[in-house]
């Protein structure tokens, strides 16, 4: 990984490699707008309709989505803080813990994500432009997929550009859209009976997954700051991003959805944009705008993911020509499949979000303890470039715990595929996500003390830079 690369290209030129101190750039609080603007867009929106869906009233909904976040929040903004530290893309990371071919395994869970996140916000979003500009769904699919692709291409530089850019405009939009809402509500709104445990507690976890599903992205977007950015300082702008936008935007979808579930569930877009015919295109730029940076968001970072898993000889020396022909292949595909869904768009959310929940709890869990308590984010970055490097080649028992804790949540699964076996005795209640928290924690804690893992001894910065410019 040669140190020789132009700091000022509008082109990225790095890929998954180490980002050397030289080029480190940019400010903590670009994390805000990074993290709220990928939060303030209409799958957001459509997500904060599900607390309604599943039988809360809206005082209810919305204390649910402010738990939901304010929780799920504090684990995506702890990965944040590996950013500036080891300079490298978050999946890249996961080979301390679970080996150079071991991290294979999230990597391929991650990547899918990617996937299922990109068709489902090209669904909702393209309903969107082809309401707005008067063009059939197909083409709007295509038009957003080709904007979303260019700015992944360019990469990290045109990412942060356009994050500060939508978080004013969309702030703008979505303050008119904020009153139009709840200026429909009804003057009195039915209290209703006291929900139960179970359906409060299923609706908490649809919005702590939507944090954590953030997780394989964050330090992606806090590995070209300054080595020597405070933890505090990264932590604090990316959870108050990413909290603040992700309850303002669900809430409004709760409104949204108390105004009329129906509706919010068969035709979003069109719903909203026909509350105040007057005020309808401006509800509709709103929701475009605020999709742009999660649509490159999804392309740029199931790149890192792929190049990642690809890269055999351990360096992270694909070039922009690279990236630029993963990210139309992949938007290609993706595009495809979208064009070919159907169904209820709030179902599909609700079954995706939940499902990825299940899968990236565990790999969350096993990350932060493994950073914070067993490491105490001290690394030798070089060799997580190296196939037989200090961390190995797989490193199974992670891999086991891993699977054990996916297994373990089973159980305790409520959601509209399945429903475990002892979901029954604890009111309805979906606990699996606690499972996933927890299980893998305590088991990889006792993992690192049986072996008494110590954490190797970290490079000073001016080595770390050297010894990956070598590479």
């Amino acid at each position: 990984m040669s140190a020789d690369k132009p700091r000022s290209a509008a082109i990225e030129q790095r890929s998954i490699d180490y980002v050397p101190l030289d080029e480190r750039h940019g400010k903590p609080w670009h994390l805000f707008t990074v993290w709220f603007s990928s939060n303030l867009q209409i799958t957001g929106l459509v997500t904060g309709a599900l607390a309604v869906t599943v039988g809360l009233n809206l005082t209810w909904a919305i204390i649910t989505i402010l738990i939901g976040n304010l929780v799920g929040g504090v684990f995506m903004a702890y990965h944040s803080v590996q950013g500036p530290r080891m300079g490298v893309p978050q999946m890249i990371q996961s080979r301390a813990q679970f080996g150079f071919l071991g991290s294979l395994l999230p990597a391929a869970i991650v990547l899918c994500m990617y996937a299922g996140f990109a068709i489902e916000g090209g669904v909702v979003t393209g309903q969107a432009l082809a309401s707005w500009a008067d063009i059939p769904f197909s083409s709007s699919v295509i038009i957003q997929g080709a904007i979303a692709t260019v700015i992944a291409i360019a990469g990290y530089k045109l990412i942060h550009l356009t994050s500060r850019i939508v978080t004013v405009v969309s702030t703008v939009l979505f303050a008119a859209l904020t009153v139009t809402l709840f200026s429909l509500l009804p003057h009195e709104l039915p209290a209703g009976p006291a929900p139960a445990f179970g359906t409060v507690l299923l609706a908490v976890s649809i919005f702590i997954s939507w944090q954590i599903t953030w997780a394989p992205y964050v330090s992606d977007y806090s590995r070209y700051l300054p080595a020597d950015t405070p933890a505090r300082t990264t932590f604090a702008w990316t959870y108050a991003g990413s909290v603040i936008g992700g309850s303002w935007v669900m809430i409004l979808g709760a409104v949204g959805a108390t105004i009329s579930a129906e509706a919010m569930g068969t035709d979003s877009i069109g719903f909203l944009s026909g509350l105040v015919p007057a005020v309808g295109g401006v509800i509709l730029l709103a929701l475009l705008i605020s999709a742009v940076p999660a649509g490159a968001y999804g392309v740029y970072g199931a790149y890192l993911t792929f190049i990642s898993a690809v890269s055999a000889g351990g360096n992270g020396r694909a070039t922009p020509m690279v990236r630029t022909v993963f990210s139309i292949v992949f938007t290609i595909v993706v595009t495809a499949i979208t064009l070919a869904a159907d169904g209820d768009i709030l179902a599909t959310v609700q079954e995706i979000t939940l499902f990825l929940l299940y899968l990236l709890v565990p790999w969350t869990a096993i990350n932060l303890t493994d950073y914070y308590f067993v490491r105490k984010g001290s690394y030798q970055v070089a060799e997580l470039f190296k196939p037989r490097g200090v961390y190995g080649l797989v490193n199974w028992p992670a891999i086991i715990i891993y699977v054990l804790a996916m297994a373990a949540e089973v159980p305790f699964i409520n959601s509209s595929l399945f429903v475990g076996p002892l979901v029954p005795f604890f009111g309805g209640a979906d606990l699996a996500w606690i499972v996933g928290l927890l299980l893998p924690t305590v088991l990889y804690l006792g993992y690192a003390r049986w072996l008494t893992v110590k954490a190797p001894v970290a490079a000073d910065v001016a080595d770390l830079a050297e010894s990956n410019a070598d590479m």
